[in-house]
Parts: C-alpha cells; sequence; structure tokens
C-alpha cells in the first residue's frame, strides 16, 4: 500500500501508511494514550498486552501475509489513528476478515475514521483476495455505527455480554460489508 495524504475537515494533513517494525515503540506509547481515553476499546489501561519486541515481530509476519494489514494515520509525523485488519488462516475463511480502528479523542471528528476505512477498503479491492469486512462495536458507540453505515457496513447481529466493565454488561452489533466477487 503507498503512503497517501488527506487534507482534514479542520485544515490538517493526515499522512496513512503502513506501520513498520520501526513503528514499534510509537505504536505503543499511542496504545497506552488512547486506552485511557474511552471505554469503547476492546482493551483498557494496561491491558494490550504487546510489548515492542512483540509488536515488531506481528508486523514482520503480517508482511509475509497477503491479507492483513496494519495501517497509521498520522499528523505532523504523530500517530493519531491506528487500524488493524487481519484475515482468516484458513481456505475456507481467507476471503473475510475483521478490523479495528482507533482514533485519538482530540481528533475525534475531523474525518479521521472515514479515511482509514476508505485507506482500507482500497487496500482490499487490490488485493483480490478479501471479499468481506467484519467488526464489532459497542452497540452504545453511537458515533461510530454511524460512521460504518455510512460507508456501507450493515448490522448483521448482536452479540450480547461482548464487554464486562466495570461490572457492567455491554453489546455490540456484528456489522460486515461485502465485496463484489
Amino acid at each position: 500500500m503507498e503512503p497517501s495524504t488527506h487534507k482534514l475537515r479542520n485544515g490538517l494533513e493526515l499522512v496513512i501508511r503502513e506501520a513498520t517494525g520501526e513503528d514499534a515503540r510509537s505504536v505503543l506509547e499511542y496504545v497506552k494514550q488512547i486506552c485511557g481515553e474511552t471505554d469503547f476499546l476492546r482493551f483498557g489501561p494496561g491491558e494490550f498486552g504487546l510489548d515492542e519486541q512483540h509488536q515488531r515481530k506481528f508486523w514482520e509476519e503480517s508482511g509475509k501475509t497477503k491479507n492483513k494489514l496494519f495501517i497509521l494515520g498520522l499528523i505532523n509525523g504523530d500517530i493519531v489513528s491506528a487500524l488493524n485488519f487481519a484475515g482468516g488462516q484458513l481456505p475456507r475463511v481467507r476471503h473475510a476478515g475483521e478490523f479495528g480502528l482507533t482514533v485519538q479523542r482530540r481528533h475525534w471528528g475531523a474525518g479521521i475514521g472515514a479515511l482509514m476505512i476508505d485507506a482500507l477498503v482500497s487496500w482490499v479491492k487490490e488485493t483480490h483476495i478479501i471479499k468481506k469486512i467484519n467488526l464489532r462495536v459497542r452497540t452504545d458507540n453511537k458515533p461510530a455505527i454511524r460512521l460504518y453505515a455510512r460507508k456501507g457496513f450493515v448490522k448483521e447481529g448482536t452479540i450480547r455480554r461482548e464487554f464486562l466493565i466495570d461490572g457492567k454488561f455491554y453489546d455490540a452489533f456484528w456489522m460486515g460489508l461485502e465485496l463484489p466477487v
């Protein structure tokens, strides 16, 4: 995937590019920051569980797999967004995968999430492998649900009690985007 530059609603420029092993430390710092900004993520402070060495190895292995992608959104060289996509490993599910997307809270509403999803969809079309993109989103994350719907994702089901945070359960929607065969 070639890096791309985009003008945001707030006038700043966003660069979207694939992550490399050299980004490992910066990504871990980014994750440490964002996990304290919202409860909508699958992990909270201290729960991410990857160190710099494992992060580098993950990207090396992902680079060898044609149905995995990890991209970063950067403003002035600083990570403000990350998107991780992983397709299935076995032949019968290799065509489908799931992604997770994060955006730094101070940049919510600037259009970064939409641009990151557009980059994912463009990459998917280039691979000619992926025919279905899936995601899970908490049912109370209304801005994210609206974004995904605008991008063509449809609700396919509800996963009950998907998250347990501070003793309270939260449901999630399973959403998907089918691509032409």
